[in-house]
């Protein structure tokens, strides 16, 4: 099983690497992109079959390691 996890900055919470694409693209003549938030994405190979303890399993990870709870938002995606 692959879960896909997809981390975010919070709303409020200062993106200056979303600006600087936003910037970017401006400069490349995108105009009318208004904001811009950037975040991570990251997939995993799961050996477990069972999807709640896949999904249970991928929380407890988000929470310890692969996001930062305080000021990060994550989702979490499972593919069979």
């Amino acid at each position: 099983m692959k879960a896909r996890v997809h981390v975010t900055l919070k709303n409020g919470v200062l993106d200056p690497q979303g600006k600087a694409i936003q910037h970017a693209l401006t400069a490349l003549g995108f105009a009318g992109v208004e904001d811009v938030r950037q975040g991570k994405f990251i997939e995993l190979e799961l050996v477990e079959a069972d999807e709640a303890k896949a999904r249970a399993a991928v929380e407890e990870m988000c929470k310890k390691l692969l996001a930062n709870t305080v000021i990060e938002n994550y989702a979490i995606d499972l593919v069979r």
